[in-house]
């Protein structure tokens, strides 16, 4: 199955409210905050490469309070 690795830079202060927006998402198989340049660490995993990158274009980086994100697909 493919998957990607989403790096995401939420708004200060919002880091909590956003990884509990993403979490709810059913391609969404994990989500971590961490330290250092992101915030939080997505891992998308979907039946198709266009499914993955459907998740993250159009639910992931659209959502309220992210200021920008990194993916990489892993075909």
């Amino acid at each position: 199955m493919p998957l990607a690795f989403v790096l995401v830079n939420a708004e200060l202060g919002y880091e909590e409210d956003v990884i509990r927006e993403i979490r709810k998402l059913s391609d969404v198989k994990e989500a971590h905050l961490v330290y250092g340049m992101y915030d939080i660490m997505v891992k998308v995993e979907g039946s198709s490469v266009d499914k993955v990158k459907e998740t993250v274009n159009t639910k992931i980086r659209k959502m309220d309070k992210i200021r920008s994100t990194l993916t990489m697909i892993a075909p």
